[in-house]
């Protein structure tokens, strides 16, 4: 059963409320009209995402309708604007909301115990968020003391962003990974491959360290 307009009204409106911080950024850029004729371009882009794709399997959805389509609808309203700040306002404030996001996770790590709890809970995380019912397709390694490895060969990320026609904001979401786990104490988070950049896979790899 398809999502009757009105539901997707709502959820286009909460889901750019929630995307606050890149308007934000943009009325720094730009002046209040510009700012707003963007914003309301990026709501309808969005809208209509959501309207296209609506019957997603619930694992896919989780980062189409929260992450990607959002980021693909501000990024071309931008676009069409000012191509030249576009792409500079995402990188700017992917990179401050993921930062944030490490900042917490190392407060975290000083608590005796969370590094190994973080690291075994990776194994059940990317089974359920990065496994095939959210639209990836993976290689899983063996388990090993001290360390989690894994290949993407497959990400919707890719997919999709490639669909709406910017695949270059696939990138972006690669190194969110970067500054959420690069600087984490006690574990270390290496990757030498993404698809974002267009290799053939990412291979991700958390490790303790002392």
């Amino acid at each position: 059963m398809q999502t009757g307009n009105n539901d997707l009204k709502k959820k286009t409106i909460k889901t750019m409320k929630g995307k606050k911080a890149f308007k934000d950024e943009i009325i720094t850029r730009l002046s209040l009209t510009e700012c707003k004729k963007i914003w309301y371009d990026a709501h309808k882009r969005l809208y209509r995402m959501y309207a296209d794709h609506q019957n997603l399997p619930k694992g896919v959805a989780m980062h189409t309708d929260g992450f990607i389509f959002p980021a693909a609808a501000i990024y071309l309203a931008m676009k069409e604007a000012d191509p030249d700040m576009a792409y500079d306002v995402m990188k700017k404030i992917m990179a401050e909301k993921s930062t944030k996001t490490g900042q917490k996770i190392a407060r975290c790590c000083r608590i005796p115990g969370f590094k190994k709890f973080f690291l075994k809970m990776w194994d059940s995380l990317s089974h359920k968020m990065f496994g095939e019912t959210a639209g990836f397709k993976n290689v899983f390694y063996p388990k090993e003391k001290g360390c989690f490895r894994m290949d993407i060969i497959q990400c919707p990320y890719n997919k999709y962003l490639t669909e709406q026609g910017c695949p270059e904001l696939n990138i972006l979401f690669c190194e969110n990974d970067v500054h959420s786990y690069g600087n984490l104490p006690g574990l270390k988070f290496s990757r030498t491959k993404t698809i974002g950049a267009g290799d053939e896979l990412c291979d991700f790899k958390m490790e303790l360290v002392k």
